[in-house]
């Protein structure tokens, strides 16, 4: 007699069906991973605005000539076109609310909010250098 080797019609199915079950079930831990990356797109561009700005504040506290002066009612604008390498934000990023660095002294620290793809937004630290 001649002896089975393999796997049945029924036992492939099975293994299947269990297959199609489990991917139905983690299908949905995937499907709005676009939004969460143009969240931590918006949220990496402010992170490098904010690092931006203590970099152009420790330049201005040495007193060095590549300082920006990031004053008035548009200090986020002054930083990206004074501080940052090519003088603005990343295409489609914008600035949506910008700071007033007139009131504070320097050194004081004001937000700015900066809105990306899918109207995502975050928050940026400018530190006024007065």
């Amino acid at each position: 007699m001649k002896k089975q080797q393999g796997f049945t019609l029924i036992e492939l199915i099975v293994v299947i069906v269990i297959l199609g079950i489990l991917a139905a079930t983690a299908l949905p831990k995937f499907v709005d991973l676009q939004g969460e990356a143009a969240q931590a797109g918006v949220e990496g561009v402010a992170g490098s605005v904010s690092s931006a700005a203590s970099i152009n504040y420790a330049a201005c506290a040495i007193g060095s000539a590549s300082c920006t002066a990031v004053t008035g009612p548009t200090a986020g604008a002054a930083l990206v076109t004074g501080a940052m390498v090519g003088g603005a934000l990343p295409t489609g990023y914008n600035i949506t609310t910008d700071a007033d660095c007139g009131v504070p002294a320097a050194g004081a620290t004001v937000s700015i909010t900066i809105t990306g793809e899918q109207t995502k937004t975050a928050v940026a630290t400018v530190i006024c250098t007065g």
